[in-house]
């Protein structure tokens, strides 16, 4: 593949560093560089906010070459504003009813069609415009087609599609029909529709696209993304087009721990890209993340060698959807293995669907035909809110009274219970959570997991049967957060209703498990403040002989077997990941 055998390692660098570039700093950069990675490509960008020249561009290109590495485009969509211009444009993205903007888009495309045989679009390709002739644009889009709200998504969505046709991406094939032109995605993903990205359809105009898996501080920055989104948002982009998702892009800002930069290569590795984009060459030229980095990268690509495809509980988001913001990625972080679908997976073995699942309008008859057939659903309760009116009634006795209660205690029944009779737990958690009270009537569904408020219990994980599968809507804590405050029975008792390849974890919240189809699977545990070494369990449906260590060639030996499964024991080190493969009897 290159440098690393499992993924290339790619650099971005922006039109400010093409403008002010020497031969001379460039040597000395790139010798910081080779020193801890090997590089094999350099997106080269000739225009963010402004035209580097092609002379600037020309000498960076041929450094580069020169040291061997592969050099392709980059754009970003910025315009600076002017003296007179009183358009509110956020971080100075383009105005696209603006003549003069779409003219420097068309001559910096054209250039590099004639520069470069691909170049990609970072993520500033949107627009939140609303000058006069944006709201008249949307204005006379909405009234020809019978919008009556004033709404922008769909003029938005309509607008950035011709664009890129007619601006982007003709002017480029024009020099050079063979160029390839990829389309970069923000981390931002239920937000994309309001300003214009339009994955389901510009992927029909595109040759690639490109994932950001850059996460930031969860707690300081605006974008609150759980990290498991460097992960779950590559398997959603992977899964909309298989084979044309280039890698995830990530980079070291917003963030003042140093694993938190590392997790988002990390992830983005475990989703098995074809290229892992550092973005960008000027803010890591002489920090400590590229040595940081760098020696984690052969470490990866070792662990890689013996990981096959993604697997893990389908989460179904359909296109241009919008709910519960990142609820699945929440759940990733405390160790349920989920990958993510715009298309319905009525094949996959389990699926997860939230608020955002609802926008599909028919995804009531859908989920009705995959459980009435054998198939497996975990829901969130905003998804049965959001389906009360379409028939979800056909499926459970759950409704909603707007009643929620502070859940600190619980009542957990253990999943073997059926074998043994009712083994029941009572965790208490470590804070009182706010969550959503879904009304059911006993012994029509089922509860699973209870909160216990005094002398009363309602249910947070709820059981309904239908036809031959079944059902269980999780009450998910309002701030979704709350989900790492809570006992680990309770957690346990989720994971173990939604087994990966017969795997599920009894551990603290905080730990992923990343799975694969050849009987693999990564553990990881994060790096937060507090967070300090743990004990888990490893549980594993049926007789294992062991769990083989593929990388340091050792082996962890059962802690003891029942009649239905294996378990093992392991130790969780904050920030250390760890490949196992099952050896089965």
């Amino acid at each position: 593949m290159g440098n690393y055998r499992n993924f290339k390692l790619v650099v971005y660098f922006v039109a400010g560093g093409v403008k002010r570039a020497t031969r001379e700093q460039l040597e000395q950069d790139l010798a910081f560089f080779g020193r801890h990675m090997r590089l094999d490509k350099v997106y080269l960008e000739p225009y963010r906010d402004e035209f580097a020249g092609e002379e600037q561009f020309d000498l960076c290109k041929a450094v580069f070459e020169e040291h061997g590495v592969e050099v392709s485009g980059g754009i970003t969509t910025t315009y600076p504003t002017l003296p007179g211009d009183d358009r509110q444009r956020m971080f100075n993205t383009f105005c696209y009813n603006d003549e003069k903007m779409l003219e420097q888009l068309r001559e910096v495309s054209a250039f590099l069609g004639g520069k470069v045989k691909e170049f990609i679009i970072d993520d500033f390709y949107f627009t939140n415009c609303t000058c006069e002739k944006c709201r008249a644009g949307r204005d006379a889009f909405n009234a020809a087609h019978g919008i009556a709200d004033g709404s922008w998504e769909r003029y938005r969505l309509d607008l950035m599609q011709r664009v890129s046709r007619e601006y982007m991406i003709a002017p480029a094939k024009a020099v050079n029909p063979d160029c390839s032109i990829t389309i970069k995605y923000p981390n931002w993903a239920e937000s994309y529709q309001e300003t214009g990205y339009n994955p389901a359809e510009q992927r029909t105009v595109f040759d690639n696209l490109y994932t950001g898996t850059e996460t930031r501080d969860p707690v300081t920055t605006d974008q609150h993304l759980p990290r498991y989104l460097s992960y779950s948002l590559m398997t959603y982009f992977e899964n909309m087009w298989p084979g044309h998702n280039g890698g995830g892009w990530f980079d070291p800002f917003d963030m003042h721990i140093t694993e938190h930069y590392l997790e988002q290569a990390y992830l983005t590795a475990f989703s098995k890209p074809k290229e892992l984009m550092m973005f960008c060459f000027q803010a890591l030229a002489n920090t400590m993340n590229v040595p940081a980095l760098g020696f984690q990268l052969d470490r990866l690509d070792a662990v890689l060698d013996h990981c096959g495809a993604p697997v893990g509980v389908a989460c179904y988001l359909p296109d241009n959807c919008q709910g519960e913001d990142n609820v699945q990625d929440f759940l990733g972080m405390v160790g349920l293995p989920v990958v993510c679908t715009p298309y319905f997976p009525e094949d996959a073995k389990a699926v997860l669907l939230t608020r955002s699942s609802a926008c599909d309008s028919d995804v009531v008859e859908k989920l009705e035909r995959y459980v009435a057939a054998g198939g497996r659903a975990l829901v969130t309760h905003g998804f049965v809110e959001a389906t009360m009116d379409r028939g979800i009634q056909r499926m459970t006795s759950i409704r909603f009274a707007g009643r929620k209660v502070l859940a600190q205690d619980f009542l957990v029944e253990q999943a073997d219970s059926r074998m043994h009779g009712r083994l029941l737990t009572y965790p208490h958690g470590e804070k009182a959570v706010l969550v959503t009270v879904p009304e059911h009537r006993n012994n029509s569904s089922w509860a699973l997991i209870k909160t216990r408020v005094g002398q009363e219990s309602y249910g947070m994980l709820l059981r309904d049967t239908y036809g031959k599968g079944e059902m269980l809507t999780l009450a998910v804590p309002d701030s979704f957060s709350d989900l790492y405050h809570l006992p680990v029975d309770v957690l346990s008792r989720l994971r173990a209703a939604f087994p990966v390849n017969g795997v599920h974890l009894e551990c603290e919240a905080l730990i992923s498990m990343f799975a694969y189809d050849n009987d693999t699977f990564i553990l990881y545990p994060y790096v937060d403040e507090g967070t300090q070494p743990s004990l888990g369990r490893i549980h594993i449906a049926g007789q294992v002989k062991e769990l083989a260590l593929p990388v340091s060639c050792r082996s962890v030996k059962p802690l003891y077997r029942t009649e239905r499964e294996t378990v093992f024991e392991f130790r969780a080190m904050p920030g250390q990941y760890v490949l196992y493969r099952i050896v089965r009897e």
